[in-house]
């Protein structure tokens, strides 16, 4: 290859094969190899062999439970690139009474999860479904506006698993200030008197919900978490409060 010098030589040296070929090894291992990143589109071929993890949805909607199982494909696996994309969900149980709309739920889920591209937005649409029959708690003292909202909810949490959604922790300050609030709470509870009636059951959706009894459903992250507390609702879960 010819190369055209429009300056002036100063100086030269002959360079033998042997160092041109050197020099030429030098300049390929100062180059980082080029990889081929692989993205998830519609076109990608199914695997022999997928990961994945099935979560179980005990609804009182349902006399049975549902299993909802989420299989993930590895992209760039091995490289730095690495990463795992949802590739297909199935949802199976031994009701049957609902199969048909599961079934087209189940396939128009694994179409946009192939697609490619951002499907976090799925967790939201599918969380913001409601039934008109109204909606239950699950353990934990989450509220679920509908079976499919829950199912949403799963996906979300594995997506969180997977590292395609952050979950914003909370700052110190704010975990504290959660704490101290919780604290007083229950100090004033403690030192007012609970009717007999009651006592039983507030306990019992305690220990079930982790949080104290009396507590009402924070709009902020649907959780019985609600307390009223100087004169102002507070959650004890996200730290959302009615006076800002």
């Amino acid at each position: 290859m010819a190369f055209k010098i429009n300056s002036k030589i100063k100086g030269y040296s002959v360079v033998d094969e042997d160092d041109d070929k050197a020099v030429l090894d030098r300049a390929s291992e100062a180059e980082p190899a080029r990889i081929d990143v692989v993205q998830m589109h519609e076109s990608l071929e199914r695997p022999e062999t997928l990961v994945g993890s099935t979560y179980k949805i005990k609804s009182p909607l349902f006399e049975h439970a549902l299993y909802v199982t989420i299989n993930d494909i590895v992209l760039n696996e091995g490289t730095i690139y690495e990463q795992r994309r949802p590739f297909e969900i199935f949802i199976n149980s031994k009701n049957m009474d609902h199969f048909q709309w599961i079934v087209a739920l189940t396939r128009i889920l694994s179409a946009v999860f192939r697609k490619g591209g951002d499907v976090t937005f799925l967790v939201e649409e599918m969380k913001a479904v409601f039934d008109p029959r109204g909606g239950y708690f699950k353990a934990g003292g989450i509220y679920m506006p509908s079976i499919v909202a829950e199912i949403g909810g799963v996906i979300e949490r594995h997506m969180k698993t997977i590292g395609l959604i952050q979950d914003p922790e909370l700052d110190a300050s704010t975990l504290a200030l959660i704490a101290e609030k919780r604290a007083a709470y229950e100090a004033a509870m403690r030192a007012a008197p609970v009717p007999p009636a009651s006592g039983d059951t507030a306990a019992n959706e305690s220990e079930a919900s982790g949080f104290p009894p009396g507590a009402t459903l924070c709009a902020k992250c649907n959780t019985q978490a609600l307390v009223l507390l100087d004169g102002c609702q507070t959650c004890l879960n996200c730290g959302y409060s009615k006076c800002g």
